[in-house]
């Protein structure tokens, strides 16, 4: 594996796969979010599934961290990679005009979102994983000791929409991630070589997830914030 790393094209193949892997996440978390929108108790099915079943807690989510930590050290290490490879000649040169706005600041709109991750772990993880492993409460219930209290995470999901400033946070933090995946969607499949008949479909495809997912969580946000109101 570090032999791999050790290469510019290896580094860039090892970053998409985990680009591609956060993307199938995204597009679950999605799937499971959108849920609170339609119905209050499929929503808290779904999510105390996803908190309390062992393949989740103790196989993939540490993957999914290991996923987020690695795919931002790698763009770090590429973004510095490739400022020490430009040659002086090469800020006389025109970049706007061989690159869109959203390749050449890719660091930036990684930047915010890593900054919102932080965000939300504070928001949702760090609380739950505090209740589960800490307080020794799996129940996912309001009250652990009334089991028909019903479970909390719609509860906490609507409370945390509240705060017009969270809410704002969000949107921000969506619309950077939309602009960083207008490009690294393709970008993640050419990396690993999927350059071929079927890349004007994927094209639009890209566009579609890149746009529509982000408005999605954007709809979610400002859907609870209106209605808990």
């Amino acid at each position: 594996m570090s032999g791999i790393l050790n290469s510019t094209i290896g580094r860039k193949f090892a970053m998409a796969l985990s680009a591609l892997f956060l993307m199938i996440f995204l597009l679950q978390h999605f799937a499971i979010n959108i849920l609170s929108v339609f119905s209050e108790d499929l929503f808290n099915e779904a999510s105390h599934f996803m908190g309390t079943f062992w393949a989740v807690q103790f196989i993939l989510q540490p993957i999914l961290i290991f996923g987020v930590i690695f795919h931002f050290a790698m763009g770090f290490v590429l973004e510095i990679k490739n400022n020490r490879a430009r040659q002086i000649s090469y800020a006389k040169n025109n970049g706007s005009a061989n690159s869109t706005w959203m390749s050449r600041n890719m660091i930036w709109s990684g930047l915010a979102i890593l900054a919102f991750l932080v965000l939300h772990f504070i928001d949702f993880w760090a609380p739950e994983m505090n209740i589960k492993y800490f307080k020794g409460d799996m129940s996912g219930l309001i009250d652990p000791d009334n089991v028909n209290s019903g479970f909390r995470y719609y509860e906490e999901l609507v409370h945390k929409f509240e705060n017009p400033l969270r809410v704002g946070a969000y949107v921000i933090a969506f619309v950077f991630l939309a602009l960083h995946l207008l490009h690294g969607f393709m970008s993640a499949f050419q990396s690993i070589g999927a350059n071929n008949k079927y890349t004007k479909g994927l094209k639009g495809f890209a566009k579609v997830y890149a746009i529509g997912l982000p408005l999605g969580f954007i709809f979610i946000a400002l859907f609870h914030h209106f209605t808990a109101h």
